[in-house]
């Protein structure tokens, strides 16, 4: 072991500020593809991502999209960022 491990870190992390909702990806990452729209909004629907405009349910993003079916979660994230728009994500303080 080095000496350097015992120094502070070379980036201030400052402090831990709460975000509400998940991350899209997070939310991506737990289905299964191709898939449909509905059999989405039967296993996720009620969870709540982050969007540049504050948390919002997905199943109140996907009655926005008009895609129905889903080849790669790749194709499924662009359709919802073109409803959520991108940005950065606002903290509980703001």
């Amino acid at each position: 072991m080095s000496d350097d491990e015992d120094e502070e870190p070379a980036v201030s992390l400052g402090e831990h500020t709460p975000v509400e909702g998940a991350p899209l990806a997070r939310i991506t990452s737990r289905l299964s593809w191709p898939t449909e729209k509905s059999e989405i909004d039967r296993l996720e629907g009620d969870s709540v991502i982050r969007t540049p405009d504050g948390p919002r349910e997905l199943a109140s993003i996907l009655e926005e999209v008009e895609e129905t079916y889903f080849e790669r979660h790749q194709e499924f994230e662009t359709h919802v960022r073109e409803v959520i728009g991108t940005g950065p994500i606002p903290t509980a303080d703001e």
